[in-house]
């Protein structure tokens, strides 16, 4: 049995095999391989008795549901009016600065996927971004630099 189809099965055991199983066994997914592969989708309608298009519809729909690899740290600057007056468009231009991407991409080595994302819950302390399961608020251009530069001097103390 392939890795793919061993992961399913276990989050299929563990959910359950219905259609309201669907979302938990893909969160489940992304947490183990950080992406949704076009297999473990096929594996997914096979387990639960539905359609791929249906899995496939589910997996892309989210926001935190990937269908293809992302880098190690996923930066998720949050979207919504609130931070955008309060300069959620200059983080984006300062983070896209720092890493040498755009919107949607993923820098060179890997290790960090910039995503714009709906609420993130901190409309109080705006511009807010996730960096993995890490909120960090009331951003400046300053304050970003310091955080991705935190990331980046972790990479190089564990290689």
């Amino acid at each position: 049995m392939t890795e793919v189809k061993q992961l399913v099965k276990g989050l299929a055991d563990q959910y359950g095999r219905n259609e309201e199983c669907l979302l938990p066994i893909l969160q489940g997914i992304v947490t183990s391989e950080q992406h949704i592969s076009e297999d473990a989708m096929v594996e997914v309608a096979r387990e639960l008795n539905i359609s791929a298009a249906q899995v496939y519809g589910t997996a892309t729909f989210y926001s935190f549901l990937h269908t293809k690899p992302l880098g190690k740290y996923v930066i998720r600057v949050c979207k919504t009016i609130t931070c955008m007056m309060h300069g959620k468009n200059q983080i984006i231009k300062e983070l896209e600065s720092l890493l040498k991407v755009n919107l949607g991409e993923t820098t060179h080595d890997g290790k960090f996927t910039l995503m714009e994302t709906n609420c993130l819950g901190q409309c109080h302390k705006g511009p807010a971004m996730l960096i993995n399961d890490k909120p960090y608020t009331d951003l400046t251009p300053e304050k970003v630099r310091e955080i991705v530069m935190m990331y980046r001097n972790k990479e190089l103390r564990s290689n």
